[in-house]
């Protein structure tokens, strides 16, 4: 299993094409990939429904869980949209 904390720069609930991007992102992957807000319970990252419930404002930290094989990598990517989500929205 492996974890990342991502800093939210623009407003994930709230923005559907950020969500949909991160959603079609994780959909694609081979494992099991789980978000939630730092302190609260993880939900299906692919689960546009769960994503968009998140409403994770700016300056809030997620966490992003994988289970299996390549994990680490797959959280990297999928960390690295967060970055770009902050400057499609700057």
């Amino acid at each position: 299993m492996a974890e990342r904390l991502v800093k939210v720069e623009s407003m994930v609930g709230l923005h559907s094409r950020p969500a949909a991007e991160f959603v079609r992102a994780a959909a694609q992957c081979p494992v099991e990939v789980s978000v939630g807000r730092y302190t609260g319970e993880l939900v299906n990252a692919k689960s546009i429904l769960a994503v968009l419930a998140l409403d994770a404002r700016p300056g809030e930290h997620l966490r992003l869980r994988a289970e299996g094989e390549g994990a680490e990598e797959i959280l990297d990517r999928l960390a690295s949209l967060f970055a770009q989500f902050s400057e499609t929205n700057a």
